[in-house]
């Protein structure tokens, strides 16, 4: 064993071994004619490891593990042990201690609040998405529409009981209805295993085992099939900024600080020590992981800001500069750097997502080019300055016109997502619904031009789960979504127009295909703050194919409003957020609009339409 991975053990100390899954844990094999599992834990600092399970009654000094010459990793063959057995590591330090701890990559575990690996051979699935894979190396996913579904799988919809629905039944459930409502991806709030449901899986005890709440690896393996045979594509929250503190996890692994480098203030966890080579083994292995064993489609990355910077969370003279006198924590910004690389290398059509919330420069710039090396990241500016708009009584709305603009002096400096996330409807921030202003019809209407302002920035999309059909309580992680608000017609009919936007979105191309520059985007009217209206173009890779998008944002209603267009000949109204199905008064435009030699806003043609009150309205040039 010790010859065989010679040079897996080189990489994995100089930090390049990035599927260091298929050495590390526990692997059922054969070896010499016997059938057991083979054991791999990194642990240099340890006197002594052995193995302890149900196997052998807990005690695991009949089973220890030999050191690797000239390394920290520790090994060992057990025919005693068998697939679906529990165990953990006995690690006996220098100082005496005894500790027990889960396998640091173990592919699956127990049920929480217990705490022991589980043997689990992860081969013998036999997967039905080639065409989903093939079609994704196709269509590149910048001149694609992302639509995304965020999801905690915990409380979106649960059995009559309370308890949770299965991945195999929420491989039907959910992939079903991501599909007709119609999105392209779901987005996963993290599914390793992680102790503290309260945490929504953002602290973490096992980064390489789907966590057992709803089945284990193979189940997720299905429900991540049928999602692609459905044509929607999985997106995992990824955790590799912290871990939590639990006694059974990564802290103190070997009894000394191994994986950690320091607490994160507020936060009561630990931040990963990336200049330590074998812990960059450890987390871009496990991106792989999830790409290369899961046919992930991406990672939203988390709380990368906590990652880049040393001062986070700290107050003056708490932190020390970096060699150059920057707060940049370099030996983070490397591993950043090396995990989009080493993730573009083995699946160059992943979308790898920062969710990073500073002015940090480039972060979806290519490494070579001195940026991080993402595709996309969060545009979480866009997100505080809209939604602190849309809270705004209609009335003062024009003194904070910026707030809707604002977004356009950055909207192309990075491939950016728009996210409606699970942050912005907890801890007392309200549901989406709620934070609107108004009477009940003026809550709804609000949020309809809201989010048809959103589907037609330049940006992908991210809605969180209940915001579809507007719960009006918080999320609550404990309890599945309020579905029976379908039974109400205003629910109803909005959940229909946010499946109706949904596909208008994707069957417009002037929408998507041209979201990353100028090129796909001219404003008609920035600056009509005093009737709070904004009108823009957004355009596709034909030239005749554009579509004139206006937002108004107050209750006003206009028979009579003068829109200026770039071109001459008919145009049709193609959307309006105001139609009566959708829960609106139905001031819509039904009538082929004629284009006038009449110069306006800086156009040299223009329409006279029907402006809906607290709407959005869709025109396209007839052909």
């Amino acid at each position: 064993m010790d010859q065989d991975i010679t040079y897996e053990k080189y990489l994995f100390h100089q930090g390049n071994l990035f599927r260091s899954y298929e050495i590390l844990g526990a692997h059922p094999c054969i070896e010499e004619g016997v059938r057991g599992v083979r054991f791999c834990v990194w642990a240099p600092n340890a006197l002594a490891v052995y193995v302890a399970g149900d196997f052998n009654h807990w005690d695991g000094s009949g089973h220890p593990l030999h050191r690797l010459e000239d390394s920290g990793l520790w090994t060992g063959f057990l025919s005693e042990v068998k697939n679906g057995d529990l165990y953990k590591y006995q690690i006996r330090t220098f100082s005496g201690e005894l500790l027990m701890k889960a396998d640091p990559y173990a592919f699956y575990a127990e049920l929480k609040p217990k705490s022991a690996s589980r043997v689990f051979d992860l081969n013998g699935y036999s997967w039905q998405d080639q065409k989903w894979r093939e079609q994704k190396k196709e269509q590149p996913v910048f001149r694609q529409p992302v639509l995304i579904y965020e999801v905690h799988l915990g409380s979106w919809r649960t059995h009559e009981d309370g308890t949770w629905l299965t991945y195999r039944e929420l491989a039907h459930e959910l992939a079903d209805y991501a599909a007709e409502m119609g999105y392209t991806h779901i987005q996963l709030l993290p599914v390793s295993e992680h102790p503290f449901d309260g945490s929504w899986g953002y602290q973490i005890t096992g980064y390489y085992a789907v966590t057992s709440r709803y089945g284990n690896p193979h189940d997720f393996m299905y429900f991540v099939d049928c999602c692609h045979q459905k044509g929607i594509g999985v997106i995992l929250d990824w955790v590799p900024a912290h871990f939590c503190k639990d006694g059974h996890g990564l802290a103190r692994f070997d009894g000394t600080e191994l994986y950690e480098k320091e607490e994160i203030r507020g936060w009561g966890t630990l931040k990963f020590n990336y200049g330590r080579n074998e812990v960059r083994s450890f987390l871009i292995s496990n991106a792989i992981f999830w790409l290369d064993v899961f046919h992930i489609d991406g990672l939203r990355v988390d709380a990368v800001a906590s990652m880049l910077y040393l001062n986070y969370g700290k107050q003056p003279g708490e932190w020390l500069p970096n060699r150059y006198g920057g707060n940049g924590d370099l030996d983070a910004i490397a591993f950043v750097k090396r995990l989009n690389e080493a993730v573009f290398a083995d699946f160059p059509e992943t979308l790898m997502i920062a969710e990073e919330s500073t002015e940090w420069p480039l972060v979806t710039g290519p490494t070579y080019a001195g940026g991080l090396g993402f595709n996309y990241k969060w545009n979480m500016g866009w997100m505080n300055d809209v939604l602190k708009y849309m809270a705004k009584e209609p009335v003062h709305r024009q003194w904070h016109h910026n707030l809707l603009t604002f977004s356009f002096l950055y909207a192309f400096s990075e491939n950016f997502v728009l996210p409606m996330s699970h942050d912005e409807v907890v801890h007392g921030k309200r549901s989406l619904i709620s934070k609107m202003p108004g009477d009940y019809w003026q809550k709804f209407a609000n949020l309809r031009v809201f989010l048809g302002y959103m589907m037609t920035h330049p940006g992908k999309k991210l809605l969180f789960m209940g915001g579809e059909f507007a719960q009006f309580i918080e999320w609550r992680y404990y309890e599945q979504l309020e579905w029976f608000l379908l039974e109400y017609e205003m629910h109803k009919k909005f959940h229909h127009y946010v499946r109706r936007l949904n596909y208008f979105y994707r069957s417009e191309k002037a929408l998507w295909e041209l979201d990353h520059g100028w090129e796909g985007f001219s404003w008609v009217d920035c600056h009509n703050c005093a009737q709070s209206i904004l009108i823009f173009i957004r355009k596709g890779e034909q030239a005749e194919n554009f579509v004139i998008n206006l937002c108004n944002f107050t209750p006003h209603y206009y028979e009579v409003f003068r829109v200026g267009v770039p071109q001459p000949g008919k145009y049709q109204e193609i959307f309006n957020s105001d139609r009566e199905d959708f829960g609106g008064s139905g001031k819509i435009n039904t009538q082929e609009l004629e284009a006038e030699e009449y110069p306006w806003q800086g156009q040299p043609y223009s329409l006279t339409i029907k402006v809906p009150p607290l709407g959005f309205a869709v025109f396209r040039k007839t052909k």
